[in-house]
């Protein structure tokens, strides 16, 4: 059986760890079932993309909107670039997390902007009919509370893509183009804890006051968003596997 690829743009060693560890135990993988690369601290290797059963993207402090970019980050998003065209051309299964959004919204000609960013905290996600009758939201409610924190978002959808959730702040929270290339806007890969945990190592690039991470934080830890936020990591799984 073919192993996932995981694209991680963190540069903190501990937050990318965190989140290899979290979408593989949410989404049932072993870890020699989710293979790595740091794009923020290497160059993506000469990989095979036919190798993997599909490709998640995580989250970390790029934005796509960002004025000013470093050598790493245009490296990053040069790489990222090829494997985005590489899913889009064989329809793999892709699923961006959060900076996913940008990077997918970006590459495919539409907007995104700083104009429907939230706060690090929860947000009511509602599920669209075509959300509903999607595979990656199978089995979950048509309303449910998930972790944000995002300075940009869409503002205007690449041209065929297809929402699949929405928020009362940030009106694109999902979408979809072709079959089975995804984003979300926001984090299926966190719990309460692993929210904790995220706002602790990032109290201090820009999200939110850092006189505020433990009010934030005893927030996060009491916030009713439950295992069926998660169930879109099992859902994508699957679907990659079909």
């Amino acid at each position: 059986m073919k192993p996932f690829l995981l694209l991680s743009v963190r540069p903190e060693d501990d937050a990318a760890e965190s989140e290899r560890l979290a979408i593989a135990r949410l989404a049932g993988l072993t870890p020699e079932e989710l293979h790595s690369v740091r794009l923020a601290t290497t160059t993506l290797p000469d990989i095979d993309i036919d190798d993997y059963a599909g490709v998640f993207l995580g989250g970390g402090p790029f934005n796509a909107s960002d004025p000013v970019k470093s050598q790493t980050q245009l490296q990053a998003e040069a790489d990222l670039g090829r494997v985005i065209d590489a899913a889009i051309e064989r329809d793999m299964a892709f699923l961006g997390l959060c900076y996913g959004v940008g990077a997918l919204t970006d590459r495919l000609g539409g907007l995104v902007d700083r104009t429907y960013g939230e706060a690090a905290g929860t947000a009511t996600i509602s599920v669209t009919q075509a959300g509903r009758d999607d595979p990656l939201f199978l089995g979950v409610p048509d309303v449910l509370e998930a972790f944000v924190g995002h300075k940009e978002a869409v503002t205007r959808l690449p041209e065929g893509a297809v929402v699949l959730a929405t928020g009362e702040l940030c009106p694109v929270q999902a979408f979809k183009v072709g079959r089975r290339v995804y984003a979300t806007q926001f984090h299926p890969e966190l719990d309460p804890a692993g929210m904790a945990e995220r706002l602790q190592i990032y109290r201090n690039h820009g999200y939110f006051d850092p006189d505020k991470t433990e009010e934030l934080v005893a927030e996060a830890l009491a916030a009713p968003v439950g295992a069926e936020v998660n169930r879109l990591l099992a859902n994508f799984v699957a679907l990659a596997r079909r």
